[in-house]
């Protein structure tokens, strides 16, 4: 049974910074990262990272946003810097088996960002 677990979501004026944390637990996974959804919007791409340390990003998030992983924990983290309003969303850790492919969502975890 996979489980994540997110934790560090939260309120934050523009500027700041937060760190997002996705504990996985019940496999091993191949890629891991996040998505985020605002109001309104569809579910976008935030950023990857594959078991052996590959990233993508969304453009819009390049430079600010840093995303990494402990294989050993099976924890993948999402630290967000020179926060906008426009990061305000509800962030998914998104992760995917390395056998079989199949992918998992967490629950989501807010973060709202105040001009």
């Amino acid at each position: 049974q996979v489980q994540l677990v997110e934790s560090g979501g939260g309120l934050v004026q523009a500027g700041g910074s937060l760190r997002l944390s996705c504990a996985a637990s019940g496999s091993i996974f191949s890629t891991m990262g996040w998505y985020r959804q605002a109001p309104g919007k569809q579910r976008e791409l935030v950023a990857t990272i594959t078991s052996g340390g590959s990233t993508n990003y969304a453009d819009s998030v390049k430079g600010h946003f840093i995303i990494s992983r402990d294989n050993a924990k099976k924890t993948v983290y999402l630290q967000m810097n020179s926060l906008k309003p426009e990061d305000t969303a509800v962030y998914y850790c998104n992760v995917r088996r390395l056998f079989g492919g199949v992918e998992y969502w967490g629950q989501g975890t807010q973060v709202t960002v105040s001009s």
